[in-house]
């Protein structure tokens, strides 16, 4: 597991992370959100000991990252793809890495297949697309086969196939008891591939929940279908419900949940064909969740001409 525990992160007068506690389990793909500014970044260099807290401590399956004798067979990381030498091959990068830790040449050969760049390993890496390096970058975080995996923006550069092979990548490793924690800004790919969030602003923690429940939270209206949508909006308008009648005939309902709505259309002799609760997208609650906390927001201002 990775378990941060009372993290306080300070630059001068500004805090970067504020008494920060969570725990992300194995199992479990756990999607890292917030906003530019959050912390989240911070809270990842901590973890893996590049930063040194004011307070509180972060430990990698109970002990702290830098007492791992051979981290990379415990952890595996991707926080930038662009910190590569760009004069090495690909192998060559991944070899001096897995020679570090005590991992055999094989490892490097089977990991760039399975990244997809073994028809590229002798090229330098200089020459990549950002799309390549992240994909040496998520190599380079396999290479150890660790328990534990972290990436930091993962996605980005990745064309479409790129994409679907990364979240397919991070399921697997998850469904086989592995740890894995994504940071990432592109909530619609983050709904598709995580199964618990975590969300900080401003250096806090504002959510830790499983995906399904922020929808829940969050839940837009109930979609509700009947043979007499007029009588149904006349008879849940008068306990209070606000109605919307859909483009299908459907009706649109807030303001009371399902359970009510149901109990209402009984009592009043109204038949449903369906009554469907519809919960805000992850993009929605995240968006709620840390409205008090986005520290960078664009003006509407002025067309420039």
């Amino acid at each position: 597991m990775i378990e941060v525990s009372g993290l306080t992160m300070r630059y001068g007068g500004r805090v970067a992370v504020d008494d920060l506690t969570f725990t992300v389990r194995p199992g479990l793909v756990t999607g890292f959100l917030g906003p530019n500014g959050a912390g989240k970044s911070t809270t990842l260099r901590i973890v893996l000991g590049l930063e040194v807290p004011c307070a509180g401590k972060a430990l990698v399956n109970g002990r702290p990252y830098a007492s791992l004798r051979r981290p990379m067979r415990s952890v595996g990381a991707l926080l930038d793809a662009g910190a590569v030498h760009g004069g090495r091959s690909a192998r060559a990068h991944l070899a001096c890495l897995a020679r570090s830790n005590g991992i055999g040449r094989a490892r490097v050969a089977a990991v760039l297949d399975q990244v997809g760049l073994t028809g590229v390993a002798g090229e330098r890496i200089g020459g990549f697309s950002l799309g390549m390096r992240q994909r040496l970058g998520i190599g380079a975080a396999l290479l150890g086969d660790p328990g534990v995996l972290m990436f930091d923006e993962p996605l980005n550069g990745l064309d479409p196939e790129g994409i679907r092979w990364l979240r397919d990548l991070l399921r697997s490793l998850a469904g086989e008891g592995r740890t894995v924690l994504l940071s990432s800004h592109l909530m619609n790919e983050m709904a598709l591939t995580a199964d618990h969030v975590i969300v900080i602003g401003r250096g806090r923690l504002v959510a830790d929940a499983p995906v399904g429940a922020l929808a829940v939270r969050f839940q837009r209206d109930v979609l509700v279908r009947t043979p007499d949508p007029t009588r149904l909006a006349a008879v849940l308008r008068a306990h209070g419900a606000t109605v919307t009648a859909e483009d299908d005939g459907a009706l649109s309902v807030r303001d009371l949940d399902a359970a009510r709505i149901g109990a209402l259309a009984l009592g009043g002799g109204v038949a449903l064909s369906e009554l469907s609760p519809r919960g805000a997208s992850l993009e929605e609650a995240f968006m709620r969740l840390t409205e008090d906390s986005t520290e960078y927001r664009a003006g509407a201002g002025e067309a420039v001409r």
